[in-house]
């Protein structure tokens, strides 16, 4: 596998983690539907967003 696939293949496994954190996060619908937006838009920088100021479980981000 090339390293570019790796890479994509890692970024693609991480936003599906952070969109299923943030699924099951205790945020109201909306900002829900707004952080998994950013992430599915911009799929590195959403990530890194969601990992510092997003929704979700602050003690247990991985």
């Amino acid at each position: 596998m090339q390293i570019n696939g790796l890479v994509g293949l890692i970024i693609l496994l991480a936003d599906i983690f952070a969109i299923l954190k943030i699924a099951n996060s205790s945020e109201s619908t909306g900002m829900k539907v707004l952080w998994i937006f950013i992430v599915l838009l911009m799929p590195i920088l959403g990530l890194l967003a969601w990992f510092f100021i997003g929704p979700g479980d602050k003690k247990l981000r991985l």
